[in-house]
């Protein structure tokens, strides 16, 4: 009795166990099933992606499609063709490799991972894919072509490389530059042209190759490295700065790209400060944070131009020609550019020093024929220089160009007391006196008004009677402040008739 009732409860158990069995069996069906249409919907999106050019979007899909079926070799055929599109040559070889090992007879992948290894400069393995694709298909013109280019290639890097170690480096460039039309993702031919370039002095050819190079490889800090010493060597800190970030990322404590970056970003700071202080014309500013760039770097002289040219541009704008001079003239001897030599013509101008203007304003036309503000500035340094010949109201006060109405002022206050004709006693010392006087009363008119004093230091001498425009008419009366003048005798700079003083010095 008991052995019956056993086999009765084993014989639900085992019907429960067949009955588990068949609904597992569905569930997987119906899974597989799923999985399936999901593969291929994911194809499908991938290869509509890839024909409108959206790679990125179509390497996603791909991904899935691989992920959830990793042995259907066409997914892995689909995404190497999307790798190959984006240049990205390791994982588009990882996919080939996978598909032949999946279906060693697909001659069509075999094709493709000879090309791609005829680009990566692994000539050798090439050769050994498009013969065995040549051997089975000999009349693939594509596989034929590829095949028969190796043994040229190679021939040329030969070439490339006996040039380069003779140091005959314009010829290593122009082999290399025929190689990278076939070979454009082997990194150590793109190593090779930028230390040719480098050896020429060619250095943002030779950045460009470091930078293919740095894409690649992988955790390449040594190239990220001499890209950014480069651009710090050009006077790039910012650009310096993006290249050593990338170097420590891959290692933060790396031991060249450290210290660089130290360095670099206080010159940055100090530099893009300057700047901004220029801008807001805050030249004090400007002035101290150039300075402090000259202080951290002493020696990478394209880093000191743009210190310099900042001194050059804020000394002038605050007053300080004779600084202004000098930092221009350092600028000027790291790179001549035509704009810094009208910078320091400008300076020229405000010490008086004509002749050096002239010269500076032609130099800038002689480097860029149509620079606009050199053609203005030569016309005007000449105006001035030809007006120096007659009479300096400047000088004559004894101020400078910069000079404030307040100091115009008050140095005519002071000349006139001291050169007063009643001080004077004798005839010829009161003629000297009434000559100087009137200078001094000519240099405080065109000086304390503005429109005049632009025509005049535009070269243009409103009291000049040569110029047309100079005079005030019979008997010259004007008044100024509190000095009245009468000069009955008509133009006061050239007749000597009798003359009134009154003066009231407030």
């Amino acid at each position: 009795m008991k052995m019956e009732l056993d086999i009765a409860v084993l014989s639900k158990k085992t019907a429960s166990f067949l009955l588990f069995l068949t609904y597992f069996d569905s569930f997987i069906y119906m899974v597989s099933c799923v999985s399936q249409a999901e593969i291929d919907q994911h194809l499908n999106l991938g290869m509509n992606l890839l024909a409108r050019g959206s790679y990125s979007d179509a390497l996603t899909h791909f991904h899935a499609a691989v992920d959830a079926d990793p042995n259907n070799y066409m997914s892995y055929y689909k995404r190497a063709t999307v790798y190959m599109a984006l240049s990205r040559s390791k994982p588009a070889l990882a996919d080939f490799d996978k598909i032949l090992q999946l279906k060693p007879d697909f001659l069509k992948a075999r094709q493709q991972r000879g090309a791609l290894l005829l680009k990566m400069g692994r000539l050798d393995e090439a050769h050994i894919d498009l013969e065995n694709v040549v051997k089975k298909e000999p009349d693939n013109a594509d596989a034929n072509m590829l095949y028969t280019m190796i043994s040229t290639l190679q021939e040329k890097l030969r070439d490339a490389k006996y040039y380069a170690d003779w140091n005959n480096h314009q010829q290593t460039i122009d082999i290399i530059t025929e190689l990278l039309e076939n070979i454009p993702w082997d990194p150590s031919l793109r190593e090779m042209r930028a230390e040719a370039y480098l050896q020429i002095g060619n250095v943002p050819h030779a950045i460009s190759d470091i930078r293919s190079v740095t894409k690649l490889t992988l955790d390449n800090t040594a190239g990220y490295y001499k890209l950014a010493s480069l651009h710090y060597q050009l006077g790039e800190a910012d650009e310096a700065l993006n290249e050593i970030r990338e170097c420590l990322k891959l290692d933060p404590d790396h031991k060249d790209c450290h210290p660089l970056y130290k360095k670099a970003k206080k010159v940055a700071k100090f530099l893009n400060s300057a700047k901004e202080a220029s801008q807001e014309q805050n030249w004090d500013e400007c002035k101290d944070m150039a300075n402090k760039v000259l202080k951290n770097e002493p020696t990478i002289e394209n880093i000191r131009f743009h210190a310099y040219d900042r001194l050059c541009h804020c000394e002038l704008k605050s007053g300080e020609t004779g600084e202004a001079r000098k930092a221009c003239s350092e600028a000027i001897r790291i790179n001549d550019e035509p704009r810094l030599y009208c910078d320091r013509a400008e300076a020229y101008l405000a010490e008086d020093m004509f002749t050096e203007a002239v010269k500076d304003y032609r130099t800038a036309l002689e480097k860029d024929e149509d620079l606009q503000r050199a053609k203005e500035g030569l016309a005007k340094a000449q105006k001035l220089e030809k007006q120096a010949s007659k009479r300096d109201y400047y000088k004559i006060l004894g101020v400078k160009r910069t000079a404030t109405k307040k100091d115009i002022n008050k140095a005519y206050k002071k000349l006139a007391m001291q050169w007063h004709p009643d001080k004077f006693q004798s005839e010829e010392d009161k003629k000297v006196a009434e000559k100087k006087f009137m200078d001094i009363a000519a240099a405080k008119e065109v000086l304390t008004d503005e429109e005049m004093r632009t025509k005049y230091d535009n070269g243009e001498d409103p009291l000049d009677p040569e110029s047309g425009h100079g005079g005030h008419g019979d008997g010259f009366p004007f008044r100024q402040g509190g000095q009245n003048f009468h000069f009955p005798g008509g133009n006061p700079f050239g007749g000597s008739g009798p003359f009134q003083f009154k003066f009231h010095f407030n």
